[in-house]
């Protein structure tokens, strides 16, 4: 009687011993490769999936992978520039960056948001550390161009973004020394020009740019979508990047989701193996991609699918 009553509570912990078997594969195959992942939208938000995320994060530097986190913080950054009475001013979705705007932006994005991400991964057991792209001159940037706009009736005008730039090199060494005492580094998009000025940059594009320089294995994007979709409106679980070009002449593959496809593509041209755009608003999404087939969002690769 005794065994009998046990039987279903064996059963169980057999059944969680077999998930557990079933990422050993994907363990094995990524063992000591860099994971260089984008984290933003509604998962810095919700409180049940940053925890979430800082669980997975910690397990994959727990289990022999290389995590290295790079957040955004645009809608924090409104938020406090709407306090400080400062106008938040956008073109074609950049934020245009004076000097008062990018004070906020390095105290939004470096003191504060780095800062509580950091926290976040240290209360759930990891060892993370903080960095800007001026730390260790980790980001070398360019600004960026003033560009003529034209409109109606043959007006244009020259529209300056301010201190907004583009990386131009990523000095790793700063990251690889912090690696190999088993950091977390977690990255904030700031950047410094050669005249040692602070430019604020995408973090979708410091995703891009790390993960190249760094020869990751993948490239994670988080979003506030399933990831790309095709016409249907139904999710592309796989893509190749040849692709990708396609899919935009054809729109179907527009708007917002343009530059993070180029970051994906730009990332795999520099020997990346395979970028990801997926649905942050899942519960332990990045697990959920790495070690699944299925996953959740779409694979961009050069393999055939």
């Amino acid at each position: 009687m005794a065994n009998s009553k046990k039987r279903p509570e064996i059963e169980a912990l057999i059944q969680r011993a077999a998930n557990l078997m079933e990422t050993l594969p994907y363990i094995r195959k990524f063992y000591g490769k860099v994971m260089v992942i984008k984290y933003g939208g509604n998962a810095m938000v919700d409180e049940k999936l940053k925890e979430s995320f800082a669980k997975d994060i910690v397990m994959l530097r727990y289990i022999g992978m290389i995590p290295i986190v790079v957040h955004g913080g645009g809608p924090q950054i409104g938020d406090v520039l709407k306090k400080m009475g400062i106008e938040s001013r956008f073109h074609q979705g950049i934020r245009i960056t004076d000097k008062a705007t990018m004070d906020v932006v390095e105290m939004v994005l470096v003191g504060k948001i780095n800062k509580e991400i950091v926290g976040l991964l240290n209360q759930h057991g990891g060892r993370a550390i903080g960095l800007s792209g001026r730390d260790g001159q980790l980001l070398e940037a360019k600004k960026l161009d003033p560009e003529k706009v034209s409109f109606d009736r043959g007006v244009s005008e020259i529209i300056d973004l301010g201190r907004v730039g583009n990386v131009t090199k990523v000095n790793t060494d700063l990251i690889e020394l912090i690696e190999k005492d088993n950091f977390i580094p977690v990255v904030a998009p700031v950047g410094f020009s050669e005249q040692g000025e602070a430019l604020n940059i995408n973090a979708d594009l410091v995703a891009s740019a790390l993960a190249s320089a760094l020869h990751a294995e993948k490239l994670v994007l988080l979003t506030d979508i399933e990831g790309v979709k095709d016409k249907k409106g139904e999710l592309i679980a796989k893509l190749k990047a040849t692709q990708i070009e396609k899919l935009i002449a054809d729109e179907t593959i527009s708007g917002g989701m343009i530059p993070k496809v180029k970051c994906c593509v730009k990332a795999l041209e520099n020997k990346v193996k395979s970028a990801h755009i997926i649905d942050g608003r899942v519960e332990h999404a990045v697990l959920l991609e790495i070690f699944t087939d299925k996953g959740v969002g779409t694979l961009i690769n050069y393999e055939h699918n």
